[in-house]
């Protein structure tokens, strides 16, 4: 190895880290919320690339039919719940609309506009709004009743929605893979480095994007609620934060983060509907690195994932997987004896 080919495989590591800093960032933010470990946070990377995928094909995505029964279902439960807690008319209305309103309205834009082949801002608009919308589907249906169960419990949960969407993803988009066009198609040359406009798209977008978080829990009203959550759920609940709204959101955010990645990353490699498994587990092997509370520290430990792995490839490729998730086991024994973790009661 030569310096060219080191700078090669940095480049390649740092392409790799930014969309495992994304995943990471969303998982950090969910566990601190919610205490969920949010294993199926791969699928909104796949489901976001798929979606993406087969709107270019000028087909519905299978993601419109996903999203509609997510919205039914949670429609569903609310007026269960209405009707057994006798709400007034106007507030179970109002929550019916607000658990229909978007997700009919995204997926009625998506169905119509698909079969005419829409610009690529709009497809990637339509595509960030059906997977987006399905995050606060997902905690309604799936954790909100759960909120003050054991983290335990919370993990398993997490595997079975994770297995729950792997199926669908299966259903809907079938066990080909897809691979969409380059965002940008420039090509710069730096030295030894040749970087495309996709590279230079993904580290723009990530930084945006961290910048826009960390903009989001400084200075708005929402992102000072989920930042007391996550400090002290209790405290919060005092102060008149709803953890439900407080869950609802964070797993909006990590939708949105997710098909963003998913978008980012699916012009340079292919897509499977369980693709999203293994980065998200890379983004989980980063977040760990931050003990599942600190963003910068999952940030360097994505970017060290990327790394690690883009190195790892070029002398055993055979082995780069095995190589990435070893690298988790010094961690967790270090994380052990330097931050003991206490379950709030």
């Amino acid at each position: 190895m030569d310096l060219t080919i080191a700078a090669i495989l940095g480049l390649d590591g740092l392409t790799n880290g930014a969309i495992y800093a994304l995943v990471a960032l969303a998982l950090v933010l969910v566990f601190s919320v919610t205490r969920v470990i949010f294993i199926p946070q791969g699928e909104f990377v796949a489901f976001g690339a798929l979606t993406l995928a087969a709107l270019q094909l000028a087909k519905v995505p299978g993601t419109v039919w996903l999203l509609l029964l997510l919205a039914v279902a949670a429609a569903v439960l609310e007026l269960v719940q209405g009707l057994r807690e006798r709400w007034p008319v106007a507030r179970l209305a109002k929550r019916l609309l607000a658990t229909l309103g978007f997700p009919l309205v995204a997926a009625g834009a998506t169905y119509a506009l698909a079969p005419h082949h829409p610009p690529l801002l709009v497809q990637v608009a339509l595509t960030l709004a059906v997977v987006t919308a399905m995050g606060p589907l997902l905690y309604r249906l799936a954790y909100r009743a759960l909120s003050s169960a054991s983290v335990l419990t919370l993990l398993i949960v997490s595997v079975g929605v994770h297995f729950a969407l792997t199926g669908i993803g299966l259903v809907f988009f079938g066990a080909e893979g897809y691979r969409t066009p380059a965002f940008w198609d420039a090509r710069f040359d730096v030295g030894p480095l040749s970087l495309t406009g996709q590279t230079l798209i993904i580290f723009g977008a990530s930084i945006a994007l961290l910048i826009g978080m960390f903009v989001f829990f400084e200075r708005t009203l929402a992102g000072k609620a989920l930042r007391a959550t996550s400090v002290n759920r209790t405290g919060a609940r005092l102060m008149g934060i709803s953890g439900d709204a407080a869950g609802s959101l964070s797993f909006t955010l990590a939708a949105f983060i997710g098909a963003l990645s998913g978008l980012l990353i699916s012009p340079s490699t292919t897509i499977y509907y369980d693709t999203g498994f293994l980065i998200g587990l890379k983004g989980f092997v980063a977040a760990v690195f931050g003990g599942l509370a600190s963003f910068p520290m999952a940030l360097g430990g994505a970017i060290g994932i990327g790394l690690i792995e883009s190195f790892g490839s070029f002398w055993a490729s055979a082995f780069k997987e095995v190589i990435v998730f070893t690298v988790i086991l010094p961690i967790l024994l270090w994380r052990s004896f330097v931050d003991p973790h206490h379950e709030e009661h």
